[in-house]
């Protein structure tokens, strides 16, 4: 999953695609390099975001999430606003990425439901707490999201879950939440996501700047491809392609 910003403020990349024609420049670019899909957010989700209002979010969005699909592009929409999210299925994206599992906007499990659409459930947090037990978290998170979900009449089959890499956690329960990706995967039997490229853990770790994480994010999801991780939310989608592609190349010698 490639990822297309077209925001002014996202951590790593913002104010570069947020021209339409930037953006759609920058969507083709990742297809090209081997992306299967792309994830399109109009509102940064960083620490300290500046939110926006669902209006503004979808001005963003619309010139290029329709033109993306009319290309062939299978679109992912990042949102947690259900006006966002009916829009962008409207227009032809497939996928809607919520940050906060279908919990912030009471219409969202509806609109989703409605459509054909897979939803992929991220865990979060208001706050961090360095007492959490992660996975007892994880569990009463995913458990109001999958009842949403449930009562809205949305599919089990047509939902992906997202640990939360870097979203209300220490640094250190950031590393648990890739660490613990195949349980999260075994508890409930569904396919995960796995979103870590270039977030702060790495400065944390690493004492790398945002644009020189790539070392430690391509580590990190190859350690969460072991673990069964379905779908890697990347920026450098040719050295992951790359990278997949020679472990896939090794693991057939066996």
């Amino acid at each position: 999953m490639g990822i297309v910003n077209v925001t002014p403020d996202s951590f790593s990349d913002g104010g570069q695609f947020l021209r339409p024609e930037a953006a759609l420049e920058h969507g083709r670019a990742l297809l090209a390099d081997g992306a299967d899909l792309l994830d399109l957010g109009a509102e940064s989700t960083r620490p300290g975001f500046e939110p926006v209002s669902a209006e503004e979010e979808w001005a963003r969005l619309s010139p290029v999430v329709g033109t993306l699909v009319g290309e062939g592009a299978v679109v992912s929409v990042d949102t947690t606003k259900a006006f966002v999210a009916k829009q962008a299925l409207e227009a032809g994206a497939t996928v809607i990425n919520d940050v906060w599992g279908l919990q912030a906007d009471p219409e969202m499990a509806s609109v989703v439901a409605d459509s054909d659409a897979v939803a992929v459930l991220m865990h979060n947090r208001h706050e961090v707490d360095a007492a959490l037990d992660l996975r007892a978290d994880w569990r009463r998170f995913f458990d109001r999201s999958l009842e949403l979900a449930e009562g809205a009449g949305l599919a089990r089959k047509r939902i992906v879950l997202d640990p939360g890499v870097g979203f209300g956690k220490t640094q250190a329960q950031n590393v648990e939440a890739v660490a613990r990706l195949g349980e999260l995967r075994s508890e409930y039997g569904l396919p995960v996501l796995l979103g870590v490229s270039r977030k702060s853990m790495f400065g944390h770790f690493l004492g790398r700047a945002a644009s020189e994480r790539l070392a430690g994010t391509l580590a990190t999801n190859l350690y969460g491809a072991e673990q069964g991780a379905a779908i890697l939310r990347v920026h450098d989608v040719r050295e992951h392609v790359d990278a997949l592609k020679m472990r896939q190349i090794l693991k057939d010698v066996r």
